[in-house]
């Protein structure tokens, strides 16, 4: 009888393992396996903006789209002019530092003031300094949330944007690792 491959019948019925719906195999680097792994298995104690996806972006790609000279007015109508400035590359724009630059994708509602929503990406960048009143990815026990960084009275927090969310204080018994920080929203209408 041969071995390998899919064979009919084999393997365990859809929907019985343990997560109770339908799999899918994902390779990770081997560098952030474990941590990544880790934060999945652990399930939140508070409802809290959370990352749901991360990508690496794609620098081989080039696509220019049209950049317009004239700005937009989010008020009264302004005249138009039909002169194109250029064309710019998103990559370039969004991504200035390709090698330690990443997206995530979020889940969650706690920093809805600052304009992250459910399923937006965010352009995170691991080469810029985590300073106060940045807006941070961070492992916090275990937790990968997206937070504003607060620096106040000695101490240090993890602000969220949703004044129904609680902040999160850092003390001495927390294990927190920061990320990257947020250099860009790419939220869909």
């Amino acid at each position: 009888m041969p071995r390998g491959g899919k064979r009919e019948g084999a393997g365990r019925p859809v929907g019985t393992g343990k997560y109770g719906e339908q799999t899918k195999a994902v390779r990770l680097p081997v560098r952030i396996a474990d941590e990544i792994l880790e934060t999945l298995n652990q399930a939140p104690k508070e409802p809290q903006t959370n990352v749901e996806s991360i990508f690496r972006p794609d620098g081989q790609t080039k696509q220019r789209v049209p950049l317009y000279l004239s700005p937009i007015a989010a008020g009264f109508p302004a005249p138009t002019d039909d002169y194109v400035e250029g064309k710019i590359d998103l990559n370039r724009h969004l991504v200035k530092h390709p090698e330690s630059t990443f997206l995530v994708r979020v889940i969650g509602e706690s920093m809805q003031n600052a304009g992250i929503h459910p399923h937006d990406l965010l352009v995170v960048d691991r080469a810029i300094e985590p300073v106060n009143g940045k807006v941070v990815i961070a492992v916090v026990n275990g937790e990968l949330t997206v937070k504003r960084l607060r620096k106040h009275r000695g101490k240090l927090w993890l602000m969220p944007e949703n004044t129904d969310f609680h902040p999160i204080e850092i003390d001495e018994n927390t294990d927190l690792h920061i990320w990257g920080v947020v250099t860009n929203v790419i939220h869909a209408l």
